[in-house]
């Protein structure tokens, strides 16, 4: 089964005092281009999350959002105990200088204290930090797989586009098949015809040299060999469809392939009804070039 290099997935999730949001989201590309934007206070997790995803996917444009927030109800202030006993310190030494000094000092309230700077830690510990990346990187594998399923169940549809676009390849490749042995004794006819008048108009002429170059003309005009590989195309491509896996690269290959040998035909179909089964062949080929973008 192929998949698509088209996904979503989202999530939840809570360690408190924090709760977060994540988006994963992908289209399509070249290659894999990984685009990630997560907090960088949370030291290592985005190297970590970037590894995980290089070996999830193979191609795709994919970008990765993480939104943290800390809820206020739950960020209790804790009292710093070294900037309170250097503040006392400090308040006792200027007290004992007060008094020398014969100068009175106005009471110290708490209040005076506690609104210092420096006097509360709000916010995260490293330990905090820690807990939170553990978290984030167990929840992290659920999400991938949400988006992984998203990219297989959209695979699973472009295959069956793909594989209905290669059976009406099939059917006009057969078609151009027969139009072409059609044309065939038409061509023999014509071609006799004109070796006939060439030899009774020039003087001198070699029919063995004339019978050759007429010979190269209905070479060059013979549409065999490109029916044959547009034969080999299809087979090649319900193949790459049959194994699955990261076939977009072969296909897009195969595409071009496809789309040069109906130019060649319709460039030496010389009959209506084969330059419009050519026609036709490159409308089909366009729009299945255009699904097979989506494969990864």
């Amino acid at each position: 089964m192929i998949n698509s290099m088209t996904g979503f997935a989202s999530a939840k999730g809570e360690l408190a005092p924090y709760s977060w949001g994540w988006e994963l989201r992908s289209v399509n590309g070249k290659g894999l281009d990984l685009r990630l934007r997560v907090p960088d206070w949370l030291q290592g997790l985005e190297a970590a999350l970037r590894a995980d995803l290089a070996k999830a996917a193979t191609r795709g444009n994919v970008t990765l959002s993480l939104r943290i927030a800390r809820n206020d109800q739950a960020g209790e202030l804790a009292l710093n105990r070294s900037a309170l006993s250097a503040a006392l310190g400090a308040l006792s030494e200027i007290e004992a200088e007060a008094k020398e000094w014969g100068v009175t000092l106005a009471p110290s309230h708490a209040s005076d204290l506690l609104s210092l700077r420096g006097m509360f830690d709000a916010g995260a510990t490293d330990d905090d930090n820690a807990a939170l990346i553990a978290r984030l990187r167990s929840d992290f594998p659920a999400l991938v797989a949400a988006f992984l399923e998203m990219r297989k169940a959209e695979g699973a549809a472009l295959q069956d586009v793909l594989a209905e676009q290669l059976d009406r390849i099939q059917a006009l490749t057969t078609q151009a098949k027969g139009f072409a042995e059609a044309r065939k004794e038409a061509m023999a006819d014509a071609l006799r015809t004109n070796l006939a008048r060439v030899l009774d108009n020039t003087d001198g002429a070699d029919p063995t040299r004339v019978a050759q170059e007429l010979a190269i003309i209905a070479v060059k005009a013979d549409v065999t060999e490109e029916i044959d590989r547009l034969d080999a195309h299809v087979v090649a491509a319900r193949d790459l469809l049959a194994k699955g896996g990261a076939v977009g690269r072969k296909l897009d290959f195969l595409m071009q392939e496809f789309n040069r040998e109906a130019n060649t035909l319709c460039a030496k179909s010389q009959s209506t009804e084969l330059t419009a089964v050519g026609l036709d062949l490159k409308a089909v080929i366009d729009q299945m070039r255009e699904q097979v973008q989506n494969v990864e």
